[in-house]
């Protein structure tokens, strides 16, 4: 068995660099799919875990630690001896992926309602890389403008379909985990991500924030809204998404007590919902 691991992470790494040198940014990974390097804030008196984005210098921050600078894979794979695959992270320069997950479950056909939203909205999607999961699913991999910020979410689409946006990642082909091996389809591998359809695109961002007159936010009470519903596990997404928007409509300054307010009401300490909006500041570009 340790002979077979070592195997599979000789392989992953090169997988791994060889992504990277497509422009992929990626991280180690365990059997389970999760990321391979613990958080070095787990023992902290005062968990405080999505403050440090890696700003600490120390591995463990998940998909934050994702690079494509071949040094640094090495290093990460080093620290993480036992990682069997790797994540591509989505959301990043220069291809902002957009992963379509198409999963496989007995009461959902995710291959058929992916085709029902495309006759209703009338998009197709072009010829792509896609990669095939060991329990029969399938990750269409999409690019989406550097302007718009994708979120993750799991089912909002159609059921049976996740879609991994910023602050996800997918799982590369090569990689292996306790259920199989991931590979790429047949006659894609040569492909590159094709861009994301725009009435595909639409569907995946949420609605417009427009600004009313008088400086007042109209549609800003919508995100608001999105981070109170959010369950714990999804807090950070939910606040990273709204905030994006926010900003992406030039309402973030106007927006930022409201969403404060909403972040802590659903559990978030101040320190936490500041640095979650301020890290969707940075990537929109209007932060330091």
């Amino acid at each position: 068995m340790a002979t077979t691991d070592r195997r599979a992470t000789t392989l992953a790494l090169a997988h791994a660099l060889s992504a990277a040198e497509r422009g992929l940014a990626v991280i180690p990974l365990a059997r389970t799919k999760l990321p391979a390097l613990r958080s070095p804030h787990r023992d902290a008196p005062t968990p405080d875990p999505f403050t440090c984005h890696g700003e600490c210098g120390r591995f463990g921050h998940g998909v934050h630690d994702a690079s494509t600078d071949p040094a640094r894979i090495r290093a990460l794979f080093a620290a993480a001896p036992w990682a069997t695959g790797y994540g591509i992270a989505c959301g990043l320069p220069p291809h902002h992926l957009i992963g379509v997950d198409l999963d496989t479950k007995s009461e959902t056909d995710a291959s058929a309602a992916l085709r029902e939203l495309a006759l209703r909205h009338l998009f197709t999607i072009p010829p792509t890389v896609v990669v095939l999961t060991p329990s029969g699913g399938r990750h269409l991999w999409l690019t989406g403008p550097p302007d718009h910020v994708v979120p993750n979410s799991a089912g909002r689409l159609a059921p049976g379909i996740d879609i991994r946006g910023a602050g996800g990642y997918l799982v590369g082909p090569g990689s292996r985990t306790r259920h199989g091996a991931y590979a790429t389809a047949p006659g894609t591998s040569h492909l590159v991500p094709a861009p994301c359809p725009p009435a595909l695109l639409r569907l995946l961002l949420p609605p417009p924030v427009r600004r009313a007159g008088g400086g007042a936010v109209a549609g800003g009470r919508g995100l608001v809204q999105f981070v109170l519903a959010a369950h714990e596990g999804q807090r950070n997404t939910r606040l990273f998404w709204a905030a994006c928007r926010a900003y992406e409509n030039g309402i973030g300054p106007d927006l930022l007590d409201p969403l404060l307010d909403a972040a802590r009401a659903t559990g978030l300490t101040d320190r936490e919902a500041r640095a979650t909006i301020a890290s969707a500041a940075r990537r929109t570009g209007h932060g330091p």
